[in-house]
């Protein structure tokens, strides 16, 4: 009986052991372990993998690692992180995993077949590594699969046919591989682009320029066959074709004037559309864009509707489409001066555009170019836009929810960061609003109207010929010199930031009812001077916000939006902040700069809340601009 009550003992205390210890918690987390087998296999020259550790209960504070409600791993985002190594089969323990990011490293190695598991898995980016080894057949899993970037690897072997059964794939692109065989020619390959072969000497079939051996060669199309003319002994038959064929003559004759003032009548030059081809450069390569015809998009949009008009800005007007395999678009009609050479320019910036691929920016799918229209074509966004969401949704919707707001600030600064650093050459925005942040299926930031403006080199003076931009939007040097650069982006995101906070327009004349200031800056530090960040939040939310949250994405937002462009921080570094990696050193040592700048004497009020200190240190004409 002893030896029960001391082994019942023993279990007990193991049982203590395995609740308290926090080793033991994590060895019991099977996504922890996972991604810290992961980190084991890599090696992490910047340190961007420090803050995964394996004594934690969970992942969920890991930098670079997201989890849902239920602390669930559902994304792993170490794009361009300088990381080598290889892949561990332990990630197709992370059951719930939507997104993997890891392009654009120097990892090597197999793709581990495991990462089938990821049944959940919406996005695989692998692209720009040093894979090697085949496709795993096991992708063909991933049901719900919607991007697919393994290009730039040295993958070899045969395409799974495996991957054809993924009805959900938007993206695929597998080039610059060491590919061979078959391109498999069925199942959803034929249903979206763009799809992309490109660079895989051994492929042959459907995508590629080359057929496969024992397979049907390209013909041309059938040689014309014109009717035999009547045998000179059938005299009436010949009488009669003569006499038809003059009289046909002569009908055509006396109708061409007719028909040619009828149409000139009718004809109305505004909307009458030149589907002529137009001069191409050989050496601008558009890689797998679709190069739409007008008329394809005038069906698609029932000639350019005004019911199909989706919205109207600087550079044009957006209409919604349907192709005519059913998928819905977004043609952007562009309203630009025809200059000489403005063709081989246009396909030159669509290139451009065309380069900049990111989950967190609106993805060109295809253009269209004639002598009179430059039209492109976007996938369309089901959930509108932010401004849309925030101020013009239908009473029975309900309104973004914090956490929504959240994901919209970091994915967004994800954009724009990826189009200042990863561009060659940059990509500046130049009208960074709520209103071309757009929102996917599951309400993803999605940055659009991207590299329309102007596409800024590094080795450029930045002086533009226009300023561009929205009122309230423009950082104040812009606005005044000319001169842009990223930073000019960064004030507009710090604007959009507190557009998401307020629901609020960034001008809005409605404020001077209440003797409020019509910028929605210069509102926002009247307020906090106040100390009434209530009085901040957008009401929609009913206080269902987290306060701790809210105040660091004000410091973020006044960080932004700072009078010298210099003083902001870069696109990079907001996104670390919204991490939660530096937030709280950055503002504590942009307070201790403004208290010298000032050289104000406020010291009963420098150790009190730090809304205090973010407005009573500030000034106002510096952060806002003129006014």
């Amino acid at each position: 009986m002893a030896t029960v009550e001391r082994d019942a003992i023993v279990l007990w205390f193991l049982c203590l052991i395995l609740v308290f210890h926090p080793v033991a918690r994590v060895l019991a987390n099977m996504e922890g372990d996972a991604l810290h087998t992961l980190r084991t296999n890599l090696n992490d020259p910047n340190n961007v993998l420090q803050s995964w550790d394996p004594t934690l209960v969970n992942p969920c504070t890991w930098f670079h690692v997201t989890c849902n409600n239920d602390n669930s791993v559902i994304r792993v985002d170490l794009g361009n992180a300088a990381l080598s190594g290889t892949l561990v089969p332990q990630l197709g323990q992370l059951k719930n995993l939507q997104y993997l990011e890891l392009y654009s490293n120097n990892i090597s190695g197999t793709i581990p077949s495991e990462l089938g598991n990821l049944t959940e898995l919406v996005s695989l980016d692998l692209y720009l590594n040093n894979f090697t080894g085949v496709i795993p057949d096991s992708l063909g899993n991933l049901s719900k699969l919607r991007f697919l970037r393994l290009n730039n690897n040295s993958l070899s072997s045969h395409i799974p046919q495996s991957l054809t059964k993924i009805s959900t794939l938007q993206v695929l692109d597998l080039s610059n591989n060491n590919l061979s065989g078959e391109v498999p020619s069925t199942g959803s390959f034929s249903l979206f682009t763009p799809i992309s072969f490109n660079n895989n000497p051994l492929l042959c079939g459907p995508g590629t320029t080359k057929p496969c051996p024992g397979s049907p060669p390209f013909s041309p199309p059938p040689p014309y066959n014109p009717t035999p003319v009547s045998s000179p002994g059938n005299s009436a038959s010949s009488t009669g074709a003569i006499a038809g064929g003059v009289a046909a003559g002569a009908a055509l004759l006396f109708a061409a004037p007719a028909i040619g003032f009828a149409w000139w009548r009718r004809r109305k030059p505004q909307e009458h559309f030149f589907d002529v081809p137009a001069e191409e450069d050989p050496e601008v390569h558009l890689g797998q864009l679709k190069r739409f015809s007008l008329r394809e998009l005038q069906v698609a949009t029932d000639g350019f509707s005004n019911k199909n008009i989706l919205g109207r800005g600087g550079f044009g007007k957006v209409y919604k489409g349907r192709l005519a395999d059913g998928s819905l678009v977004a043609v952007k009609r562009l309203k630009e001066e025809r200059t000489p050479g403005g063709e081989l320019q246009f396909q030159t910036e669509v290139e451009m555009i065309s380069m900049a691929v990111h989950r967190n920016l609106l993805r060109l799918r295809g253009f269209c170019m004639t002598p009179t229209e430059r039209l492109l074509v976007y996938p369309y966004m089901a959930n509108g836009s932010v401004a849309s969401c925030l101020r013009e949704r239908p009473p029975s919707e309900p309104p973004l929810s914090w956490a929504a707001r959240r994901r919209i600030a970091l994915g967004s600064a994800r954009g724009l960061s990826y189009l200042h650093d990863h561009c060659d050459p940059k990509i500046i925005h130049r009208d960074v609003k709520a209103a071309n942040i757009l929102l996917d299926e599951e309400y993803e930031a999605v940055v659009g109207d991207f590299g329309l403006a102007k596409l800024m080199d590094y080795k450029d003076t930045h002086v533009t010929t226009a300023v561009r931009g929205t009122i309230g939007h423009i950082a104040p040097e812009y606005l005044s010199t000319g001169k842009s650069s990223e930073k000019t982006d960064v004030f507009g995101y710090g604007i959009m930031l507190l557009e998401l906070i307020t629901g609020q327009r960034a001008f809005d004349l409605a404020r001077l009812a209440n003797d409020d200031d019509v910028m929605l800056l210069d509102w926002v530090k009247g307020l906090l001077k106040e100390r009434r960040l209530e009085m901040l939040v957008d009401p929609d939310l009913q206080n269902n916000y987290v306060e701790a949250e809210v105040e660091s994405l004000i410091q973020v937002a006044l960080l932004c939006t700072q009078g010298s462009p210099m003083d902001r921080p870069k696109m990079s570094e907001v996104v670390r902040m919204l991490e939660g990696d530096g937030l709280a050193e950055r503002w504590e040592e942009w307070q201790k700069v403004e208290v010298v700048r000032q050289d104000v004497e406020m010291a009963p009020h420098r150790n009190s809340e730090w809304i205090i200190d973010s407005t009573d240190n500030l000034n106002a004409v510096e952060l806002s601009g003129p006014r």
